[in-house]
């Protein structure tokens, strides 16, 4: 195996595959669920249906009259747009200013404690005053040697505080940085195909699918494909997609390519179960998946089956009714399924439906190529790929974290 060839997979912060000959290597962990049962809609008036924002100056802004008892994250968006650190170059005039510069003005410690965010960038205030976990976008969890190395070179000269993290959404989240760094980590992490933007806060986190697609001799469908393009849609290929990045909460998606349910869907905002219909192949879609400290719920049946070319626009439909309609106030109430029991499911179902490019959304497919009696696989240890004669090889990465002579042993 040559160091230019590995390729790696990720989906939770203790284990990592690598294959032993030339193509692919993973990490993976689930648990299997079965979503629940729908409950029957309330009543809702029509004034409720409003959409919430609007578009002002090329970005979706809370409207006045919607604004009483707002959270206040929400006024934080409201004074100036976060993408406009990335989109007009604000960052590169904030990595000027000392960290004092940067207390002493309201405006500009609200950039580096929240609208950093957007760009993936989380100040450690309390603990690491000064310093910045990154967090990157890695659809599907699938990292080059090219891109392990650079960021080992990022994390390296910060010493004991440089360290890197493989998350539980096939990610890597590296740790230490600096701000006057930042600028020059956005190009370099641009040089390798790497992107950290709208990977925090109010917008949709890392796309998940199959740790081992392409590889896996069980695969229901390739994922790859499928998360890649729901990632460069949602930052507009690496350059900021203004359209998606004023979400009432964070929102998660997977594709389901596996029997194993190694994705999560159930804790999934949006998941996409494959399903053939009359002959031809999609996806069932479930919605409303999170678990957090307030409250957790599966995700459950929207009743509506789409063809593989309609997995973006029914994720566009989606995140749009999100946009338009859920609620800002209690940031633990604020996330998509509250919208969807505020709604009940089919008038949510018809505010998606209206979204969608034809304005009609099919139901649900009872060819649930999901095999439920499917015995979970181990994935520690060596395993045949579905190329004749090559394997992946599963291993340990105790909590996930990594420093970066790991990282560079690795690649």
């Amino acid at each position: 195996m040559t160091s230019s060839s590995l390729s790696l997979h990720f989906t939770a912060p203790s284990h990592t595959l690598l294959p032993s000959k030339p193509r692919r290597s993973v990490i993976v962990a689930a648990q299997t669920a079965h979503p629940a049962e729908s409950t029957a809609s309330p009543t809702v008036d029509a004034d409720r249906l409003e959409p919430r924002v609007e578009l002002r100056d090329g970005f979706f802004i809370l409207k006045e009259k919607f604004r009483k008892g707002i959270n206040p994250q929400e006024k934080v968006k409201i004074e100036s747009e976060p993408m406009k650190l990335f989109m007009e170059n604000g960052i590169e005039e904030l990595a000027k200013k000392s960290m004092e510069e940067i207390d002493s003005d309201k405006s500009s410690k609200e950039d580096v404690d929240v609208r950093l965010k957007w760009l993936g960038l989380f100040h450690r205030r309390k603990h690491h005053y000064g310093k910045f976990m990154m967090r990157l976008k890695l659809p599907n969890g699938v990292t080059t040697s090219a891109q392990t190395r650079y960021l080992a070179s990022v994390i390296r000269k910060y010493g004991e505080d440089g360290c890197a993290d493989v998350t539980t959404r096939q990610n890597w989240q590296i740790r230490g940085v600096v701000l006057p760094d930042v600028p020059e980590i956005l190009k370099g992490l641009a040089s390798v195909g790497l992107t950290s933007l709208q990977s925090g806060m109010d917008n949709v986190r890392n796309p998940v699918g199959n740790p081992i697609a392409g590889i896996d001799p069980d695969e229901i469908v390739d994922t790859r494909p499928y998360t890649n393009l729901l990632s460069q849609f949602i930052t507009a290929n690496s350059r900021g997609n203004p359209d998606f990045t004023n979400l009432p909460r964070k929102w998660n998606v997977c594709v389901v390519g596996t029997h194993d349910l190694y994705e999560h869907p159930h804790i999934n905002d949006l998941a996409y179960m494959p399903a053939n219909k009359d002959g031809r192949f999609g996806f069932n879609v479930l919605v409303g998946g999170f678990f957090s400290p307030k409250r957790c719920e599966e995700a459950i049946p929207l009743d509506a089956w789409v063809p593989a070319e309609d997995v973006l626009p029914l994720c566009k439909a989606v995140l749009e009714a999100y946009r338009d309609l859920g609620t800002r106030g209690n940031r633990q109430k604020t996330r998509m399924m509250w919208l969807i029991d505020e709604l009940g499911v089919e008038g949510f179902r018809a505010e998606v439906e209206k979204r969608m490019p034809s304005g009609k959304l099919e139901r649900a497919s009872s060819e649930d190529l999901v095999n439920k009696q499917w015995e979970r696989r181990d994935y520690f240890g060596v395993h045949p790929q579905k190329q004749e004669g090559l394997s992946y090889v599963g291993l340990h990465v105790p909590v996930g974290r990594l420093q970066a002579d790991d990282m560079d042993e690795l690649a």
